[in-house]
């Protein structure tokens, strides 16, 4: 239930920083597992209805640069939403697993870090959140991950160009999965792919809005809207109180576990107003390398796709150069992201594509503490690794849609960002080296749990944002495995 002062008992089962993909689908599992535990969820933005997102164009009334601060203006502005829900609200619902070996980039690649968890281990808890977001996805992704399919709902209708490559190269092109639905169901519309995926017009895309609202509802949980969590209390080896302030007022709650959910610079910022300090903490700020290209097509026509992005390939992505140079994925665009075609009767003979090449997180980027009260965040740069990838890329990008009747290729730009804000709090085996264990657990402060991509140990080609939900899923099942009751 929303209320709107602190109750005059504060102690709780459960209290949850933050409602993006973490710490709902956390919730998510937490509730089945434990229906009764009294829980207070504590949400720094507003509650602003999908109505109020429609009428206003945008997702939060907080702006990207409102809740940090760059350490220059010609550092990239990392995309945020605050607000309940967070990320839900205005993700693109692409929902691409992690392949096997993003896992194990030290001992497959000898690059990077391995993670704590293996594909294998997060097979069940994907599927799971397939299933609670709808995703539609092709039946064919079994021939590259085990457990794919099926699908909940089919996949959506690959573009003219899409078919072209996937007729040449079928095991490397792919329908893209998607939380969008193909079929309507439960509220929420089939696709219209208008290519407005913040906003979508016909609440096709799950959000926490249309599909998660009922576990915030619950009689036994509490949910403060523009609460925002300063720090913590922490004694020994247990987060002893959470301090927020809400209304111009200072409050605290204690809970018997503790979910940090907010994105991967707020979560280290408040450990270090918290007082704590690890070599890893707020280090490895990271995300993908993105370049956007046109390609210009020879009688083809494009953008006759079911959904804003149609298509995934994987020809540069996995080899044994990945010791060298990051992997690339190519994603094929179904809306005019580059415009069209100039000449007459050739307006469609064209096909935008994003292209992401996975970086290997550096210790030097990194958010910190500020002078006031919003954290300092340094991302001076990519590393070579990124960047010798993207020179691959621009080699053989040609060569990978070779199918395609191609005309030309333009570079529209790189750089910027993918709003896929990740690390910060990693996760591994070693405590001197991360943050959180392989259930996300705090390696010293054992009742707290750190949830979201501020876990990400590498930097994967696929959006985080699935992944994340898995992450959770397993984190819950496995603390009420291990405690008897969460």
């Amino acid at each position: 239930m929303f209320i709107e002062h602190a109750p005059a008992d504060n102690t709780y089962d459960l209290v949850v920083v933050g409602t993006g993909f973490g710490s709902l689908f956390y919730l998510q599992k937490y509730r089945e597992l434990n229906p009764r535990a009294r829980i207070l969820v504590l949400e720094w933005g507003k509650h602003h209805t999908r109505d109020w997102q429609m009428e206003h164009g945008h997702n939060s009334d907080v702006g990207y640069t409102d809740s940090y601060v760059r350490v220059s203006d010609d550092q990239k502005t990392w995309r945020t939403t605050i607000g309940l829900g967070g990320g839900t609200n205005c993700w693109w619902g692409l929902t691409p697993r992690m392949g096997p070996n993003d896992f194990k980039m030290k001992s497959r690649y000898g690059v990077g870090v391995d993670w704590p968890v293996t594909y294998e281990d997060l097979i069940p808890h994907y599927r799971e959140a397939e299933d609670i977001m709808r995703i539609s996805g092709p039946s064919d992704l079994e021939y590259r991950y085990s457990g794919t399919a099926p699908y909940p709902q089919p996949s959506h209708r690959l573009s003219t160009p899409d078919e072209i490559i996937k007729a040449a190269n079928p095991d490397r092109h792919f329908a893209i999965p998607s939380a969008r639905l193909r079929i309507a169901e439960n509220g929420r519309g089939p696709c219209c792919s208008t290519s407005r995926c913040n906003l979508c017009p016909v609440d096709a895309k799950f959000t926490a809005l249309n599909s998660m609202m009922h576990l915030l509802e619950a009689d036994n949980t509490f949910v403060m809207v523009e609460a925002r969590v300063t720090h913590f209390d922490i004694e020994g080896n247990t987060v002893k109180a959470v301090h927020y302030t809400h209304g111009g007022q200072d409050h605290t709650a204690i809970g018997d576990q503790v979910i940090l959910g907010a994105n991967a610079i707020q979560s280290p910022h408040i450990l270090m107003k918290s007082g704590m300090d690890h070599p890893a903490l707020g280090r490895y700020l990271h995300e993908k390398l993105p370049a956007v290209y046109e390609l210009l097509l020879d009688g083809v026509d494009s953008f006759d796709g079911g959904q804003a992005s149609t298509g995934i390939n994987y020809t540069l992505y996995d080899s044994a150069d990945r010791s060298r140079h990051g992997a690339a994925a190519i994603f094929t665009e179904n809306r005019w992201t580059t415009g069209l075609r100039t000449e007459y009767g050739r307006w469609r003979q064209v096909l935008p594509v994003l292209v992401v090449v996975e970086d290997i997180p550096q210790s030097t980027n990194r958010v910190r503490l500020g002078e006031g009260d919003l954290p300092l965040v340094d991302h001076p740069d990519w590393s070579p690794y990124a960047y010798e990838g993207l020179k691959i890329v621009e080699s053989q990008l040609e060569a990978a849609l070779a199918p395609l009747p191609i005309e030309g290729i333009n570079l529209v730009r790189k750089g910027g960002t993918n709003a896929h804000i990740q690390g910060t709090l990693r996760m591994g085996d070693d405590p001197a080296q991360s943050i959180v264990d392989k259930d996300l657990v705090h390696h010293s402060v054992r009742n707290l749990t750190c949830v979201g991509t501020s876990v990400w140990a590498s930097c994967s080609v696929s959006n985080p944002s699935l992944t994340a939900a898995a992450l959770s899923l397993k984190a819950a099942q496995a603390a009420h495995a291990n405690l008897g009751v969460l």
